[in-house]
């Protein structure tokens, strides 16, 4: 087990824990991580996003002018991709973009970059994560005692009002519950935050 040390949210040292091998002595695994956050990715996609054919444009098919002795370029109709209001051509339509992957996947791919986040000194564990009150001042107080200058993710058992309210404004801070964690949140933050009631949580949730 990795010894590493506990703060409060001031970066004040108050402790020290034992990290289980079960969620962060894994190997690491590139290709499975890729797998899991393209489908990740792919499973937030809407795929909602529709346009006209020049079939379906709404208007008649007349033939704008004879074929021959205009002088001008021949048409057949004024529904086609050249005019304005025309139809587009290969006009996208809803699809399905998901993915199916299996539990055992997620899991492993998620264990796999907590392990690495380790191995790259990128996570901290704190003691508890709480405000007194919803001020994003005190969030922003919290991020400037770490001196994070980068994306901050912070692994919660609980996510309640007042830490919902002093985070929304920051964009380089993310909250996710540990019930709910996925690998995407981890590898798309450079520092990872968590508390030792989510590391007891995630413990057991992916126990063998």
């Amino acid at each position: 087990m990795a010894k590493v040390k506990v703060y409060n949210m001031q970066a004040g040292e108050v402790g020290q824990i034992n990290l289980p091998d079960s969620l962060f002595a894994c190997e690491y695994n590139e290709a499975l991580i890729h797998e899991v956050v393209v489908a990740y990715n792919a499973n937030q996609r809407q795929g909602t996003k529709s346009a006209l054919t020049r079939s379906e444009v709404r208007g008649h098919a007349k033939k704008p002018w004879r074929q021959k002795g205009t002088g001008r370029a021949r048409h057949g109709s004024k529904k086609g991709p050249q005019w304005t209001g025309g139809g587009v051509v290969f006009a996208p339509k809803p699809r399905d973009f998901s993915k199916k992957v299996n539990k055992l996947k997620k899991r492993g791919a998620l264990l796999s970059a907590l392990s690495t986040k380790l191995a790259q000194n990128e996570v901290t564990v704190l003691d508890k994560f709480e405000f007194n009150a919803p001020k994003t001042k005190q969030a922003q107080a919290f991020i400037d005692a770490f001196k994070f200058d980068k994306s901050v993710l912070v692994i919660n058992d609980i996510n309640d009002k007042n830490i919902k309210l002093a985070t929304a404004n920051i964009k380089s801070l993310s909250i996710a519950e540990a019930s709910d964690l996925n690998v995407y949140q981890v590898v798309a933050n450079k520092n990872i935050v968590i508390t030792q009631s989510a590391i007891k949580q995630l413990e057991e949730a992916h126990a063998e």
